[in-house]
């Protein structure tokens, strides 16, 4: 990773509030990497302590690499080399925390920055609705967006650390899973624009409820620029509720007449979706090459950014049919066997996976459906419930084959078998014993959806069927 602007010694102790343990007070660093592994030239090392891997431990490789500048924790300096670090004139700059630290010196970077930011959370299409909107504010602006999943408070650092002079816009995903996660990114990337796509039924683990989920997002809008806009889903009733309980400017997208950005006569085929997208300016006519009626709202967002930031209806269009989907996010494939893959397994929760299994009803017409679903973590007490909800939608879809993995696959069963579904049409299992089952029963033609938390791997499923009758 590289930043444009060097960082010298004395703004990295001004940042991150460090002290000098030793090293030339006045050199100055070309850029910022946690990666022993890739570190390249004039960097300075932040030795991250996380939950598997101790920065600290590769201190000694990042030397040896010639690497002239480490930010370590105050608690650790016993694991430091600090007899060759001075010999070799080795700055070393001491913190409380350098995962904070990391955060207070993205902060001190964004504020060195004119660009202006958009901050985008939610509980569902996230990375979707911020690629959509950085394809559509590309169309005018220099925009630097997110990396992958860079959406925490190691990952969203990193991702503002990219910002150069030649950007104009900063487009950043703020994920949580706990109360104050979204109000911490906020105060790091200070956001002129809000954007929070929906609330659902995520994280109950670490919020307890609904209410907990709509207040940790809304910690988005409490903390942002002052002068802020918030851009809510209108269609949600959890962010209707939000809105009554800030006092920023609220501007909604949704389907719904109050709407500023709304989406009109939906249609949709193979090749994706079509609607009329009216603005303030006018209607145009949309047509994104990706699947599933979802997706019109993480369009909608986009939208309601691109013309908030001064776009013409044109632009807008222009960068929304330029968007291809995120892999593991809807990405639809057809293998060279015949069968088609939707390969939604990035993450789920209820509000995703029902959304995910109606997509495949859409699309697959007349050819059999086929479900491979993970666990959904991270629900809370009321795991087993949804996860029998989501048999029942299971059923509901008539698959010609429901196959369920994870802790909670005989509560997605039970939902089936309770709402019609033959028992002799389902199989629990492990993800290699869905492999070897589904090797033997699929057909050309078969469509399958696969999807699953995070933590589930499904995407190991979507590499073996990708594969499956070419070998």
């Amino acid at each position: 990773m590289k930043t444009p602007k060097p960082w010298s010694t004395k703004d990295i102790l001004v940042a991150s509030g460090g002290t000098l343990v030793c090293g030339d007070g006045n050199r100055s660093f070309a850029g910022i990497s946690i990666d022993s592994r890739n570190i390249e030239g004039n960097e300075l090392f932040i030795a991250i302590a996380g939950t598997a891997h101790d920065g600290h431990q590769y201190i000694k490789d990042v030397l040896n690499q010639g690497i002239l500048g480490v930010l370590t924790e105050n608690n650790k300096r016993e694991m430091l080399p600090l007899t060759e670090m001075i010999k070799g004139n080795v700055v070393c700059v001491a913190v409380e925390n350098t995962t904070r630290a990391l955060g207070d010196m993205a902060s001190f970077h964004r504020g060195a920055s004119k660009a202006s930011v958009v901050g985008i959370t939610g509980s569902n299409g996230k990375t979707t609705t911020r690629e959509m909107t950085a394809t559509v504010v590309m169309e005018r602006f220099q925009t630097l967006t997110s990396q992958k999943n860079y959406n925490n408070d190691i990952g969203l650092p990193l991702s503002l650390l990219r910002l150069d002079p030649t950007h104009e816009l900063a487009i950043l995903e703020l994920g949580m899973n706990h109360p104050g996660e979204i109000a911490y990114l906020t105060r790091i990337c200070l956001p002129h624009i809000g954007v929070i796509t929906n609330i659902g039924p995520v994280h109950l683990e670490g919020v307890g409820s609904m209410e907990g989920v709509m207040r940790a997002k809304g910690e988005l809008l409490e903390h942002m620029a002052p002068g802020g806009t918030a851009v809510l889903n209108g269609d949600d009733q959890w962010l209707r509720r939000l809105a009554g309980l800030t006092d920023r400017k609220v501007v909604f997208f949704g389907h719904t007449g109050d709407a500023l950005v709304r989406a009109e006569s939906i249609r949709e085929t193979e090749q994706g979706i079509s609607f009329s997208l009216r603005l303030p300016t006018g209607t145009r006519t949309v047509r994104l090459g990706i699947p599933g009626r979802f997706m019109v709202s993480n369009a909608l967002a986009a939208a309601t950014v691109g013309y908030l930031k001064g776009l013409s209806g044109e632009s807008i269009q222009s960068g929304l049919e330029k968007f291809r989907s995120v892999e593991g996010r809807m990405h639809i494939k057809k293998t060279p066997s015949g069968i088609t893959v939707i390969n939604d397994a990035y993450n789920a929760n209820p509000v995703s996976v029902k959304a995910a299994i109606e997509t495949l009803i859409s699309l697959k017409g007349t050819q059999r459906g086929i479900l491979v679903l993970g666990d959904m973590l991270e629900l809370g007490p009321d795991a087993e419930a949804m996860h029998e909800v989501i048999g029942s939608i299971s059923a509901a879809s008539g698959p010609g084959r429901l196959y369920v993995t994870g802790d909670f696959s005989s509560a997605v069963a039970g939902g089936a078998i309770a709402n019609g579904l033959a028992a002799d049409k389902i199989f629990i299992g492990t993800k290699d014993e869905i492999c070897i089952d589904l090797s033997n029963r699929l057909e050309p033609d078969d469509w399958v959806l696969v999807k699953g938390s995070r933590g589930m791997t499904m995407e190991t499923v979507v590499r073996w069927l990708e594969n499956w009758g070419t070998k």
